[in-house]
């Protein structure tokens, strides 16, 4: 995991002597994390077909367009009010770009 330690040392994650989570044997981040980007996905699927999208390209382009331009700069806000680094936004946002791109592919495919 290339990103996982500056993914932890910019938000001030706790860790313990192995330099993992202290919390990473609580399964509930984990479980949430699957629930919400079912959501996701669920929501990408309503825009796609409102807009008509058909194929795999357009489909991948606009989850690049939602992961770029709702979810990151959201998360730029957040990050911002709360004091976060802001290569955090980069690290968080980059994983959302990069899901929401897939998303929109594989959505395509059904």
């Amino acid at each position: 995991m290339v990103l996982s330690d500056p993914w932890m040392t910019a938000p001030g994650v706790a860790r313990d002597a192995d330099g993992k989570p202290l919390n990473s044997s609580n399964p509930r981040p984990y479980i949430l994390s699957a629930i919400l980007a079912i959501v996701v996905a669920g929501m990408m699927r309503h825009v796609l077909a409102a807009s008509g999208l058909t194929s795999i390209p357009s489909g991948a382009i606009a989850g690049f367009g939602i992961g770029a331009f709702l979810i990151v700069p959201w998360m730029m806000m957040n990050n911002e009010i709360a004091g976060k680094p802001f290569q955090l936004t980069v690290i968080n946002g980059g994983y959302a770009v990069i899901g929401c791109t897939l998303m929109g592919a594989v959505l395509m495919l059904f």
